[in-house]
């Protein structure tokens, strides 16, 4: 009798268990990604970059997939091996590198990243149908790595754009490029976090995910399930150059308006106000009598600037733009670069405790061009001190960007400095609160640092300064 209880009870315990288990199976079906690879693939191009680069600045020349290596080291910060030269000879030879993009228009437009076809002498799309076609770069921001290309054809298959506003976090998403020059391939995730700032990333509220992307995917499309684009594949966050997990894609809406700005003009207009900034910790917001941490700090104001004209201070806080609360400091650069030039706007600030209301008339954002541009040629000494630096002094044109400032050019930034996150085309402004006034200078005051004691360098990049320590190591 005993068996014959224990017999049903497994049975019925059996019974349940595949019940639960079909009824599991059922409530969260993994989704089916084929339709999608069917309907948006044909969308997907392949982009083929040739670079006429100087030799010597490759460690990777002549190896297969020499750029997607060298993209492993340049694009996610690991430092170059063999680079600088010890003076070789310099010889041109051409890189060959791989991305991805989309076809946004059927008469041609092709949407990229920036950096995908950056210092590009030839630019190749191949289609899905494997048709090949010579494509014009009708222009490229760096500043939110968005570039748009036109190859001459009709008829072609295009994306449907969606609303990244309506991505929610857990939802799926699907990558399609060309890792490693793979193409068509094929990879899922879903949404880790949206609107995740980076560092020295301002102007994108970038979509996380844990989509496997890796050097090839920069460029294409981000599709949520409906088979719509949301955003463009563009970062990773690794720690040994290959995915992790972590990867980063650009709002589609940032890049349609930004596209739509250089199918019009072969540039991007800016709002612009002028000053650094920098987050609110929990002491500063108690030093300011500030009962949250909300806000922008205002570290520095340009002289002759919109905020300066507008009455801004170094050590306001930027509680309100334009009617839009400021969550924190990186929200600012968003609001203001996304605001049209020339713009009366209102903004609410706090200063000594106290909520003012200012008025700034915005001016636009200086072009790449008419900021410091970092030459590609090294000073004839190229001497590294001892932060890991190669410095050279500022051109006269350089430095009338800079209001006149005093400062040094990084040409290569090697440890310590470049674990500290000093990076070429960084301008050193300042030494432990000493302002930089020639490279002998610097030296004088760097040569009176202790080995192993850290110095806090006032670094200048994007537009915005910040302290960067960095510990000085033994040597000159």
């Amino acid at each position: 009798m005993i068996k014959k209880v224990i017999a049903i009870s497994a049975f019925c315990f059996a019974a349940i268990t595949n019940l639960a288990v079909a009824g599991t199976a059922q409530a969260y079906q993994l989704p089916d990604f084929t339709e999608l690879a069917e309907k948006q693939g044909p969308a997907v191009v392949n982009i083929s970059i040739t670079q006429v680069v100087q030799g010597g600045g490759s460690p990777f020349a002549g190896m297969p997939n020499d750029e997607a290596l060298a993209e492993l080291f340049r694009r996610f910060g690991i430092p170059m091996p063999g680079v600088p030269g010890g003076g070789a000879p310099q010889e041109e030879y051409k890189s060959q590198s791989l991305g991805s993009g989309f076809i946004i228009s059927n008469d041609g437009y092709i949407m990229t990243n920036a950096h995908v076809i950056r210092d590009a002498s030839e630019v190749v799309v191949k289609l899905n149908d494997k048709r090949e076609f010579a494509a014009k770069i009708i222009g490229a921001d760096a500043r939110t790595d968005v570039a748009l290309l036109k190859i001459e054809a009709n008829g072609l298959p295009k994306v449907t754009i969606g609303n990244p506003e309506q991505l929610k976090v857990g939802e799926w998403v699907v990558a399609i490029g060309s890792p490693f020059g793979l193409e068509s391939t094929l990879t899922a995730g879903v949404v880790s976090a949206k609107g995740r700032a980076l560092p020295q990333e301002n102007f994108v509220p970038f979509i996380q995910t844990d989509v496997a992307i890796n050097p090839g995917n920069s460029g294409g499309p981000l599709f949520n399930l409906k088979g719509e684009v949301v955003g463009i594949n563009s970062q990773i966050y690794s720690r040994t150059g290959g995915y992790m997990g972590l990867s980063f894609a650009i709002p589609i809406d940032v890049a349609m308006d930004i596209s739509n700005q250089l199918r019009a003009s072969g540039k991007v207009s800016r709002g612009w106000l002028g000053i650094g900034i920098q987050e609110i910790s929990k002491e500063l917001a108690d030093s300011f009598g500030m009962k949250g941490t909300n806000g922008a700090l205002v570290s520095n104001v340009e002289p002759g600037s919109p905020a300066e004209k507008g009455g801004l201070e170094p050590g306001d806080v930027i509680l309100k733009f334009d009617n839009k609360a400021i969550q924190s400091s990186p929200d600012l650069p968003r609001i203001v670069g996304s605001t049209k030039p020339g713009k009366q706007v209102p903004v609410e600030i706090l200063r000594k405790g106290n909520n003012r209301q200012l008025t700034i008339v915005l001016g636009e954002m200086p072009t790449e061009q008419d900021e410091v541009v970092v030459s590609s040629k090294a000073p004839a000494k190229t001497e590294v001190n001892r932060l890991g630096l190669i410095l050279r002094e500022l051109t006269p044109q350089q430095k009338k960007s800079l209001n006149g400032r005093n400062g040094l050019l990084v040409v290569e930034s090697q440890a310590p400095a470049a674990q500290a996150g000093i990076r070429r085309g960084d301008v050193i402004l300042g030494l432990n609160n000493t302002e930089v006034q020639s490279l002998e200078q610097f030296n004088q005051l760097l040569a009176g640092v202790a080995q192993g004691k850290t110095v806090a360098l006032l670094v200048l990049r994007d537009g915005n300064t910040l302290y960067v320590p960095v510990k000085v190591a033994n040597g000159k």
